[in-house]
């Protein structure tokens, strides 16, 4: 009897820290079954049906996919304009927030509140840098092409001429993303040993040599995390394309998620919407993979 209360109160310890513990995380472990493992769950029903949202759904396997990559001649438009936002937007944000962290990097008085400058549009809200571009872009009183009527340079209809409206769109966007890897390079800039430079310094290498042979192998790691996350965020990109161009002039900007918002929530089509983004899953999936099996060839970890 003895030993056996001593047992029981143990377990009794240890029961109440499970317990606990569980408390704390359950409310966690509850919001994600409920609002990311169910929705993952019922899409993927939904995505073999023709669910409206209105009537129940009839299983119709996989025709919604069939007619996605066969019948559905906005599917390879909108992930044609997707591509080219992505890649421009990925090239120019990633290049553009080196050449920030850089500058950002030196020892200047009142550096930090440059830094808090390029980096205030990453948090600032969609709709308002939207409204804010949209009338820059102004083809008759907008800043851009006052300042060209200037020099005597007609500008062009910015959001309105199809040559030119998704490149604008990147503009904004990379202006408005270009703060979030420069805080990711600077901090990888930051943890280069000091000595290096120094060292190569003393045997003559230049600049440029130094950039190329120590800064830009040694904040490969870092590159790698940004490839990998502007990937993701470019290919979902919704609320810059739905504030300032709704996916015009005619399809020239629209892009794959505003495609799904419209078959959703105009058209009333959710399997199909569903199906389409199951399809979104599979490539944004696949490209993430082939860049973690490419890492070991190009990333340093020093």
């Amino acid at each position: 009897m003895r030993t056996s209360q001593p047992h029981s109160r143990t377990l009794s310890s240890n029961a109440r820290r499970h317990l606990t513990g569980w408390l704390f995380i359950g409310p966690v472990v509850l919001g994600v079954l409920a609002f990311q493992f169910a929705p993952v769950v019922i899409s993927g029903f939904a995505s073999m049906t023709d669910w409206n949202g209105m009537t129940a759904p009839h299983f119709t396997g996989l025709s919604n996919y069939v007619t996605l990559f066969t019948q559905d001649p906005l599917f390879y438009v909108t992930l044609r304009n997707t591509i080219v936002f992505t890649v421009g937007s990925i090239v120019l944000t990633i290049a553009l927030g080196l050449a920030l962290a850089l500058l950002a990097n030196q020892p200047v008085r009142g550096i930090g509140i440059f830094r808090a400058a390029f980096f205030t549009p990453v948090v600032t809200n969609v709709v308002a840098v939207g409204f804010v571009w949209f009338w820059l872009y102004r083809p008759d009183d907008g800043l851009f092409d006052g300042l060209l009527s200037l020099v005597g340079i007609e500008g062009p209809a910015w959001l309105a001429d199809s040559h030119w409206a998704l490149l604008a769109v990147i503009l904004v966007a990379v202006w408005q993303g270009v703060g979030y890897p420069m805080v990711i390079l600077l901090s990888g800039l930051q943890a280069i040993p000091p000595s290096l430079y120094e060292a190569a310094t003393v045997d003559g290498a230049s600049p440029w040599t130094r950039f190329w042979r120590i800064t830009l192998p040694l904040l490969t790691p870092q590159l790698f995390f940004l490839m990998i996350m502007q990937f993701i965020t470019s290919f979902q990109v919704f609320g810059i394309i739905y504030v300032m161009t709704h996916g015009g002039p005619g399809d020239a900007t629209s892009v794959y998620i505003f495609q799904v918002y419209q078959v959703a929530f105009s058209q009333g089509k959710f399997g199909y919407a569903s199906a389409m983004g199951w399809v979104l899953f599979l490539i944004v999936g696949l490209v993430t993979w082939l860049q973690m099996k490419l890492e070991r060839r190009w990333v340093f970890y020093g």
